[in-house]
């Protein structure tokens, strides 16, 4: 099977780096296990994006070529540039589907 649909996998980045149980379990982020997981079921349009990243690494272009956001939060909800929300909201509104993921109901999409 193979998708077309574009999928961007965000995520805060911030657990994966200071906690040790963490880092053992996902060295390179748990952005990367979950993209690496829906390339594996055929999604071959997938990237990622971080916190730390330019823009929150959801400049106006990747949110433009994203169909589908998971967006994964648990520690750094505050951190998160309100501009950057906007346009991801912006985006939800025009159609861009969004996965909020783990203690994202805490995240300021929502």
């Amino acid at each position: 099977m193979s998708s077309s649909i574009r999928v961007t996998v965000w995520n805060e980045f911030q657990h994966e780096k200071v906690h040790e149980a963490v880092i053992k379990v996902y060295p390179d982020g748990i952005h990367k296990v979950i993209a690496d997981g829906l390339k594996a079921h055929g999604y071959e349009n997938v990237g990622t994006a971080t916190l730390d990243e330019p823009e929150h690494g959801l400049t106006d272009e990747v949110l433009a070529k994203t169909d589908v956001l998971f967006w994964w939060g648990h520690m750094a909800h505050g951190k998160v540039q309100d501009e950057i929300v906007n346009h991801v909201h912006r985006r939800v509104l025009e159609g861009m589907g969004l996965v909020v993921l783990h203690s994202g109901h805490h995240s300021k999409i929502f």
